[in-house]
């Protein structure tokens, strides 16, 4: 078997963070059973050029910049989407997911909205996105609008993937919304709900930021925090009686410090629930010869856990880290803007 085949022997799903086409149709070959987007990924493929044709068509229908942006997304996930609907209905709607992230401007600092309008914001695109796609998920980020928006959004039937999550804080709260949300519903057959935990994130903060920690205890505070939302996870769904699962997608997975292996935390978290991995991750994995085998339940001793509860500040890192996450989205969803009005000067 091949190292990707022994990953998802373990019981780990693999989902693509990537929309591109040619990626997608990589992945689902190597056994990707979802996919997940975000601005980033969104602008780098239209600012690739394989898009210009049908940026060049909508240039021309009189749609503004905004709406030629969402076009595109809405676009490239619904490609994504198709292919993956045969897993979605072969696993009667656990797998087969592709998620569409809500607007990032909407969290802009220097912005006009209130948390209650980003609220209102967030309820009115996610219903509007997610109409009539069998398979979409909605992904909302973990901020104090976003969390705000989950319950009604869950209630109207949306499937949600909670995004920008660092502490258990932020998952708690975005999972009891979620299921506030659910038991409004008329049944719950279709109900599946997952929550991004970023993992390698947590150990640059913590490289920059708390230098106070032992060797031991440094570049484990990411899989042990989600390790511990991946326990409570468990926990909480265990007897709710669901049709679906309940799950953690572990994002960030890929290692920031050129002295990791680059499948260290594929390695660490290997095991169940789902592993978002960039196209350049999954190649490292398939080169890596590696024979994964079941660890997410392996936690770093009871000193090193220890020495993380005491030094680590949680709530400076929750700010820092959610603070700079909304601004890693913000950016390249304004680079797009920029890129289809700087098309549109050259088509006028």
């Amino acid at each position: 078997m091949s190292p990707l085949e022994t990953l998802l022997k373990t019981g780990t799903k693999l989902f693509l963070d990537s929309v591109e086409p040619a990626e997608v149709d990589k992945s689902l070959g190597w056994g990707a059973t979802g996919a997940t987007s975000n601005p980033a990924i969104i602008s780098a493929i239209i600012d690739s050029g394989s898009r210009n044709a049908e940026v060049e068509s909508l240039l021309k229908s009189g749609l503004d910049d905004e709406a030629i942006a969402w076009q595109l997304t809405d676009q490239l996930v619904s490609e994504a989407e198709e292919k993956f609907l045969p897993i979605y209905k072969r696993s009667g709607g656990n797998e087969g997911w592709v998620s569409f992230e809500l607007d990032p401007l909407l969290e802009d600092p220097d912005g006009p909205l209130s948390t209650a309008e980003r609220t209102a914001k967030y309820i009115e695109l996610g219903k509007r996105w997610a109409k009539g796609h069998t398979n979409r998920m909605i992904k909302v980020p973990a901020t104090e609008a976003g969390i705000d928006a989950l319950e009604e959004l869950a209630a109207a039937g949306v499937t949600l993937n909670v995004t920008l999550m660092f502490t258990e804080d932020q998952y708690t709260r975005s999972r009891d919304a979620i299921w506030r949300g659910a038991q409004r519903r008329s049944d719950l057959n279709r109900f599946k709900s997952v929550y991004s935990i970023f993992i390698s994130r947590i150990d640059v903060f913590t490289s920059k930021h708390l230098e106070s920690l032992s060797s031991e205890a440094q570049g484990q505070v990411g899989l042990l925090n989600a390790k511990r939302i991946w326990k409570l996870n468990q926990s909480f769904w265990a007897d709710k009686g669901l049709p679906l699962q309940q799950e953690l997608i572990f994002a960030s997975t890929g290692t920031k410090d050129p002295s990791d292996s680059p499948t260290k935390y594929v390695e660490a978290i290997a095991g169940s629930d789902i592993q978002t991995n960039p196209p350049e991750l999954n190649e490292a994995v398939q080169k890596s010869g590696i024979t994964f085998s079941h660890t997410l339940d392996q936690m770093p001793s009871q000193a090193v856990q220890a020495e993380i509860d005491e030094k680590l500040d949680v709530a400076a890192m929750h700010e820092f880290l959610l603070a700079e996450g909304v601004d890693k989205f913000i950016k390249p969803q304004q680079a797009l803007l920029r890129l289809i009005a700087k098309k549109r000067e050259e088509l006028a």
